[in-house]
């Protein structure tokens, strides 16, 4: 598979790399480091997400540049890349119309099969893995502090700093190579996760105060309304990380989080320990992701959501010894 897009690089002039809708740091940090390193290559390159960068991202090389809308009538690529997406639909139908071909790259277990050229690895502990592996099949190519910087957040995000279950060994030899171009690891961890909006805190603040843990202590959950919001003058950018507070508390196996985007629609975030499949409980309910992290979108009342959604992680729960 890696081949086939060494192929479509070599061959083709203009790209455009793109990733899902509300975006996190691998979605973006991946867009960035394939952007940068497709431009050193002299390849005309639009980077692109529907949404805004988060303020914790904007310290990555290219985000200036990139574009959160697109016209038919004047862009046409000859790729399109797809990255961190699942399916078509988080990132936009509408690229299909403007790239000749599409390449989907993503590690979610249960990324769909929807472009001409997929390269899949669910085992692979961040999409950004995935760039580096394909860059790193370049011949003669050498890593740029720009993309090194990239390819770090991605796997600096997705791990959790390397606190999470995904985290393996390709994850740290990944991280002491790009550290090798000159990358300052404290600067981009300050950047990242010290960057915040007082705005944010003020929503978190409100988050918290929702804090709900179940009896057996072993589930906890946040919630975030479309009235607290407003009033912090926030959106769901803001709402990233909340979901590690509930999951920091102590005996705590499953964490949720429970954000209102309509008024009969949440989308719910799912993470967990090692062991309990919160990826297989998000399918159930039509949503997806990786084991121990996780999301759906469910209609209904919060009480109603809240229900449905507990009584699926409980279950999940009592199938593990």
């Amino acid at each position: 598979m890696i081949r086939k897009i060494l192929q479509l690089i070599e061959k083709n002039r203009r790209f455009l790399v793109a990733s899902h809708r509300n975006p996190d740091g691998d979605a973006i940090a991946s867009t960035l480091a394939l952007g940068n390193a497709l431009r050193e290559m002299g390849k005309e390159v639009t980077t692109y997400n529907a949404d805004p960068v988060p303020l914790s991202l904007s310290f990555l090389p290219g985000t200036d540049s990139m574009r959160h809308e697109l016209e038919e009538d004047q862009f046409f690529f000859d790729v399109g890349f797809i990255l961190d997406s699942g399916d078509l639909s988080r990132a936009g139908e509408h690229l299909a119309k403007v790239c000749r071909t599409l390449v989907n790259i993503d590690h979610h277990r249960n990324s769909e099969i929807f472009c001409e050229v997929n390269f899949l690895d669910p085992g692979a502990s961040a999409t950004g893995t995935l760039i580096y592996r394909l860059l790193k099949s370049l011949p003669g190519y050498r890593f740029t502090a720009e993309v090194a910087s990239c390819i770090y957040t991605a796997i600096l995000a997705d791990t959790g700093a390397f606190r999470f279950g995904n985290t393996d060994g390709e994850s740290f030899r990944i991280a002491s190579e790009m550290l090798e171009t000159g990358i300052d690891p404290a600067e981009i961890a300050s950047q990242f996760y010290e960057n915040q909006e007082a705005r944010g805190l003020r929503l978190l603040a409100r988050a918290l105060s929702s804090l709900k843990v179940s009896e057996d202590g072993r589930v906890a959950s946040v919630v975030v309304t479309l009235e607290e919001m407003k009033q912090t003058a926030t959106g769901p950018v803001h709402t990233d990380g909340f979901i590690n507070y509930p999951r920091s508390i102590r005996g705590v196996d499953v964490a949720l989080l429970f954000r209102q985007e309509g008024d009969r629609l949440f989308k719910v975030g799912f993470r967990s320990r090692k062991g309990i499949d919160v990826g297989r409980v998000a399918q159930e309910l039509g949503g997806g992701g990786h084991t121990n992290a996780s999301g759906a979108s469910l209609e209904g009342t919060l009480e109603d959501v809240e229900r449905i959604v507990l009584e699926h992680v409980r279950e999940e729960l009592a199938s593990v010894k």
